[in-house]
């Protein structure tokens, strides 16, 4: 029993049939201190001699038709053959058996009810297979059977996975590609519209009436706007392919370098910004400064009209017992009903007049975030102000 319990055990780690072989062969044969051991499996119409443990070699890598041999009868029958002399009983092949060493043998099948192989013992001196040493060896066949279904499985699950890494691997080249190429092909036209709007501003401004040169002052205006969304674009295809680099990140360092830029970027529009000290966290810190920027640069447009604008970098245990990280601010806010777009690629909440962007940081945030296994939403309310929480899911 101590032994089956082992057979048990190892077979219920397998992943291969190799593996299932390799342990069935020498615990078949342990369990009943046989001379011999085989395992048979099942191919088509004929039993495939797949391994043996034997004092002397029985039938290893041969091929029978299933009527032809005990093996076969085992799983045709779908029960075991109890066989206590092989030279008297008619489901013996006689001549198959004449240059063995094999006076008596006991096949079982490998499931019973839709038998896929057989496991057979073999004594080189007459033995009648005792009622506990069949139970012993359907015991271990149907342990067999559960691991080969195991292996089958699991090699279907990582076939799956194979596939859908070569499909994934597949459509990240052809983003790759196709974010290259919208890139080039749309800055080349940029770049020439910006070009002649130049030359037509200094050929031929002085031509125009009030109303054409006002449409002529818009051209380099949104000429950089779409140049910012190519730019944004392409961060965010980088990012869905980037491999992590993962170090020790101080984000409350990160957070107070990206408020100084933006204090010297936007020196009309004053912002309180505090930032609490908090422990360094594993993350790649090229992009969750990507992510910081995002936040804390949105924090800081949203607020431009606000009085007293304030902006604050902090972290917390959250409900579910992780810590997460937060950016607030007291702008403009948005209604709860929206929350769900906000991480969505060019959904705005807001008029592009009053506040500019692409609509693609958030989304930029949120895959950086993912990227750490970590989550991120946000909460706010209309005029009073948004927070924008997110946590880091990698193992310290």
């Amino acid at each position: 029993m101590e032994r089956l319990v082992r057979a048990v055990q190892d077979l219920s780690r397998v992943r291969s049939v190799e593996e299932i072989r390799e342990i069935v062969r020498h615990a078949a044969r342990e369990l009943t201190g046989a001379d011999g051991a085989t395992f048979v499996l099942r191919d088509g119409d004929q039993c495939h001699y797949v391994d043996e443990d034997a004092i002397a070699p029985l039938w290893k890598g041969q091929r029978f038709p299933l009527h032809t041999c005990v093996s076969g009868w085992a799983m045709t029958n779908r029960r075991s053959a109890v066989i206590a002399d092989v030279f008297d009983d008619v489901r013996v092949p006689v001549d198959a058996y004449r240059p063995t060493f094999v006076k008596s043998l006991v096949m079982v099948p490998i499931r019973t009810d839709d038998p896929v192989g057989a496991i057979g013992n073999y004594w080189s001196t007459p033995h009648r297979a005792t009622a506990e040493e069949v139970q012993v060896l359907q015991a271990l066949a149907n342990t067999t059977a559960v691991a080969m279904e195991n292996v089958r499985v699991y090699q279907e699950l990582e076939k799956r996975v194979r596939d859908r890494t070569l499909q994934l691997e597949h459509a990240n080249q052809e983003l790759s590609s196709f974010a290259t190429s919208v890139s080039h092909d749309l800055r080349a036209p940029l770049a020439v519209i910006s070009g002649y709007a130049d030359l037509l501003r200094l050929t031929s401004a002085e031509a125009l009436d009030e109303k054409a040169r006002s449409y002529l002052q818009q051209i380099p205006v949104h000429v950089m706007r779409m140049s910012a969304l190519i730019d944004d674009l392409m961060r965010l295809a980088k990012i869905r392919t980037a491999e992590l680099s993962v170090t020790s990140v101080d984000l409350t360092a990160l957070a107070r370098d990206i408020a100084r830029q933006l204090e010297a970027a936007h020196p009309g529009h004053p912002v309180r910004f505090v930032a609490q000290d908090l422990p360094p966290v594993k993350g790649d810190e090229p992009l969750l400064c990507i992510a910081l920027e995002n936040l804390l640069s949105n924090a800081w447009k949203y607020t431009q009209r606000t009085n007293g604008a304030t902006v604050v970098f902090g972290g917390r245990e959250e409900p579910d017992g992780t810590f997460g990280y937060f950016v607030r601010d007291n702008g403009a806010g948005f209604a709860a009903e929206d929350a769900g777009r906000l991480f969505v690629p060019f959904q705005r909440l807001h008029v592009a007049a009053d506040f500019p962007g692409t609509g693609v940081g958030l989304t930029i945030v949120a895959r950086i975030i993912e990227k750490h296994g970590g989550r991120v939403w946000a909460d706010g309310t209309p005029d009073a102000g948004a927070t924008f929480h997110f946590t880091l899911g990698l193992p310290e």
